[in-house]
């Protein structure tokens, strides 16, 4: 069984190739079916916005052994009935409590409630309040310095490749991955926090980078493709493609590795709640961004590229040289295979001719025996005028 690495350069070399652009429709209809999901569970179940975006009180309770989370609520229902409480554990001696805004006096009321309720002293619970207008700023801010920062990357991208069908692949392949990242903290209902932001914003970094560099690897290979009848401009990214192909996984799951690391033995296990926020983004993040480099942002660069007049008329030629390359070595085999037939004929021929000197020696001695009787005759002529000769007498008397 061939290696991994070996499959990788047969990929490069063009040994093997795994057909990309030319399915570039099937992974148009995937992508549409994710984002559409995505927006779906958007819609239906919202985000979960943590306590800095929406607002409102925060309890938290150190050194405590008490595990069940009703304890909490319970404490919080005694002094607000029908007050909205969440109740979320920080490792294992830590509890987090959230409520809606309460007043100062209420405040140290639930404050002296919980301490009863997890068994600790007062001076094991500290309370915060955070304002909506805190978070609506932190949102206002992300988004400007999303729009910022997809602004500048397809500038610098338009102007490093020299063609703005570049930046626009790679533009909708980050919306891809932002929009696929949402759903899924919508689907599983994690809290959207602060850290969560960081790391959406970091997703777009990882994102970009498998892309410019598969779109590296296609102007290297499409340089000067208008003079060439080799390959079309489609099939030469989806070499480039190929060629960057084990790159790209190997990356993503070194990086991957570490961040699936954080999501499952420091949020799960050591239950960090910020550590899960922000894993979580740039798990899925990650994924998405190699996903789409390779299955989104490359073939729907060679579908905007490929409309082009020039890159049209070089693909009529290519295919119209290969055409011209087949009929001739049809023409070529169906010349083999006359000259083949020839052969057999002449072979045919050469046996019969072998069989020829048995017939030809019947010929020839039939041959010679007429040409004995001929003989014969020609020797019996003389004898017979010799008879006569010899009885005349000289002189022309007989006896």
């Amino acid at each position: 069984m061939p290696s991994f690495a070996s499959f990788g350069n047969d990929l490069y070399t063009g040994r093997r190739s795994i057909d990309f652009v030319g399915r570039r429709r099937t992974w148009y209809v995937i992508a549409a079916v994710a984002v559409g999901l995505s927006l779906l569970s958007l819609g239906l179940r919202g985000l979960n916005l943590g306590l800095e975006f929406r607002g409102g009180s925060e309890f938290r309770v150190n050194n405590t052994t008490e595990r069940s989370e009703n304890v909490g609520v319970t404490a919080v229902l005694a002094v607000v009935p029908g007050a909205q409480a969440k109740v979320s554990r920080l490792g294992e001696t830590s509890v987090r409590i959230e409520t809606d805004k309460l007043t100062p006096a209420q405040t140290d009321q639930i404050r002296t409630k919980v301490a009863a309720a997890y068994r600790v002293g007062e001076d094991q619970v500290s309370s915060n309040f955070v304002g909506p207008q805190w978070g609506q700023d932190v949102s206002d801010k992300a988004l400007t310095s999303l729009f910022v920062f997809l602004a500048a990357v397809a500038l610098v991208i338009a102007l490093y490749f020299r063609t703005w069908k570049m930046a626009l692949s790679a533009i909708i392949a980050l919306i891809h991955d932002l929009i696929l990242t949402v759903g899924i903290y919508a689907l599983v209902g994690f809290e959207v926090t602060p850290a969560s932001v960081i790391g959406f914003l970091t997703i777009l970094g990882y994102s970009l980078y498998d892309t410019v560099v598969v779109f590296d690897k296609v102007r290297e290979n499409t340089d000067h493709i208008t003079s060439t009848v080799k390959r079309t401009y489609g099939e030469a990214a989806n070499l480039a493609v190929n060629q960057t192909l084990v790159r790209s996984i190997n990356t993503s799951v070194v990086a991957l590795l570490p961040v699936a690391s954080i999501l499952f033995i420091g949020a799960f296990l050591l239950g960090a709640g910020s550590l899960k926020d922000i894993s979580l983004a740039l798990l899925v993040g990650i994924a998405a961004g190699t996903y789409s480099s390779i299955f989104i942002a490359t073939p729907l660069l060679a579908d905007l590229r490929g409309r082009e007049p020039e890159l049209l008329a070089q693909g009529e030629r290519v295919r119209r040289r290969r055409a011209e390359a087949a009929a001739a070595a049809e023409a070529g085999r169906l010349q083999g295979d006359d000259a083949s037939v020839l052969a057999g004929v002449g072979a045919a021929t050469s046996a019969g001719a072998g069989d020829t000197p048995e017939d030809g020696t019947v010929g020839a001695g039939a041959g010679a025996a007429r040409g004995g009787q001929g003989s014969q005759g020609q020797r019996q002529q003389p004898r017979k005028g010799g008879s006569a000769a010899g009885r005349q007498r000289p002189g022309g008397r007989r006896r």
